[in-house]
């Protein structure tokens, strides 16, 4: 039985150039995809303004009651929260992307434990694949790229090294960086593979369970930051002029501002210590 690696050529000059040309060549599907990037469009930017800026003119409202202040704060704070919603979807995508890799995992040590070499099995997988995603799903889009260069004599190791590095996420550097050290010499691929695909099924596992278990604790965390807003629009507009040294005196004034400043801190770091690092 041949080697299940077949040995792959050197990457020289000319084939470095063929990896540039078909990476960049005017196909669609081939085009790589920056996870760095936020995948929002314009009318998600729109969406994210409008919610951020009546989430800073509410806020602000109650804490001064002046129009003008309120108009200016949200409008500063709906372009804050543009990027604030664009990082939130590209830990989203980042997410999904390693789902799907999972998912190209275990149809890839199927196909390998078959006896087909990697290029065969990672082309089984895509066709696996299909039947859990698009055709214009990350994972998708990535298997044609690194099979479109692999038919261009790029190595399969390369290929995957630069998808890692691409996607940010911990797993798939890992497993490039380990296909880069068998490549060409392992013959229990198949068995490194899914001891990999193994590791992140437990880490997405546990991670399933940590966030079961703060569902909780971040309902009760999101309550806990919407009752200093209840509170002083009750105070308010209820309180029979309770309030209104608040915002007609000095003192007033700076209480507020101080009282907005812990509210904004206690909003970051409630953020903080409930996010899931993947």
């Amino acid at each position: 039985m041949s080697n299940m690696f077949a040995q792959e050529p050197e990457n020289t000059p000319m084939q470095q150039a063929g990896y540039q040309q078909a990476a960049e060549a005017g196909v669609h599907r081939l085009a790589k995809i920056n996870y760095s990037q936020s995948p929002s469009g314009a009318a998600d930017h729109i969406f994210a303004f409008l919610t951020g800026f009546v989430l800073g003119f509410l806020i602000l409202f109650v804490y001064y009651k002046i129009i003008l202040l309120s108009i200016v704060g949200g409008g500063v704070f709906g372009v804050i929260y543009i990027f604030i919603a664009g990082q939130n979807a590209i830990k989203k995508r980042k997410y999904r992307l390693r789902t799907q890799f999972f998912d190209m995992l275990e149809s890839l040590s199927v196909s390998m434990r078959a006896g087909n070499p990697p290029a065969v099995a990672l082309r089984s997988a895509r066709s696996d694949l299909l039947l859990l995603y698009p055709e214009n799903s990350d994972i998708i889009m990535e298997v044609d790229v690194i099979l479109a260069l692999f038919e261009n004599s790029i190595p399969l190791s390369q290929s995957l090294s630069d998808f890692a590095q691409r996607s940010g996420l911990e797993d798939i550097e890992s497993f490039a960086s380990i296909y880069r050290t068998i490549e060409g010499k392992a013959s229990r691929a198949d068995e490194i593979v899914r001891q990999t695909q193994s590791i992140i099924s437990d880490k997405i596992e546990i991670e399933m369970e940590i966030e079961t278990l703060m569902t909780a604790s971040k309902s009760q965390m999101k309550v806990m930051l919407l009752m200093p807003i209840v509170i002083l629009l009750i105070m308010g507009y209820m309180g029979a002029g309770f309030m209104d040294a608040i915002y007609t005196t000095a003192g007033g004034r700076l209480a507020a501002t101080a009282a907005l400043i812990i509210y904004a801190v206690s909003v970051a770091v409630g953020d903080k210590t409930s996010t899931i690092k993947l």
